[in-house]
This record gives structure tokens, C-alpha cells and sequence, in this order.
């Protein structure tokens, strides 16, 4: 799969992630983007997942009819994400196109 990072998303997760291609919003110059034009420019570029940190997003956006699926952290503090990395990868590998998956992450 192709994965998206978004900003907050702790790019130390990436080498958990290894069976797939990660790319972060950064290096596509799609820091600055709003979450909408966010998602519509990752769908054109074909990726298949969006990991963020931005429990809001399912507010502020339409996600129906998406193609492109979304995993939210519960908690974006790498030692707490990476401490239950295993939900990380379940929900990423049980990711299919327009699903909205919540990774619960308890604060340490």
C-alpha cells in the first residue's frame, strides 16, 4: 500500500511499515494543504492510506465516497504509538479503499 503521513503522524512509525511505501506530506509539499485538499490531492496521486493524527477530521469532512482509506492515532506520542505499534499495523494492513479506522492509543 501507499501511505500518506501527515504532519503529526511520528515518521519513527515508517520502519514498522516496511511492506509498504510511506511517504510523508512534507516531502510532497502538502504540509500546508487543509485536510479536504489534503485528501483529494493524496486520492490523485493514487495513494491508499492517509495516517493522521487529527481525530477531528471525520467532522470536518465528507468522507464518503472516498477512495483513499484513513487510520487516526489515538495519541500521536511516538513512545506510546510506537508501544502498541502491533494495532498500527492491523489497522493499516485491514485498511480498504473509504474506510475510517480510529487506533485506540493509550497516554503512557
Amino acid at each position: 500500500m501507499l501511505i500518506l503521513f501527515d504532519h503529526g503522524t511520528p515518521r519513527s512509525i515508517a520502519r514498522w511499515l516496511r511492506n509498504h511505501t510511506v511517504v510523508e506530506a512534507i516531502a510532497k509539499g502538502w504540509d500546508h494543504l487543509s485536510n479536504g485538499a489534503l485528501l483529494n490531492a493524496a486520492e490523485q496521486e493514487g495513494f491508499d492510506v492517509l495516517l493522521t493524527t487529527d481525530k477531528n477530521i471525520k467532522f470536518q469532512q465528507k468522507l464518503t465516497g472516498r477512495r483513499i482509506a484513513i487510520v487516526v492515532l489515538g495519541n500521536s506520542q511516538r513512545p506510546a504509538v510506537e508501544s502498541h505499534i502491533d494495532r498500527v499495523i492491523a489497522a493499516v494492513n485491514a485498511a480498504t479503499p473509504g474506510s475510517y479506522t480510529e487506533v485506540e492509543i493509550p497516554y503512557n
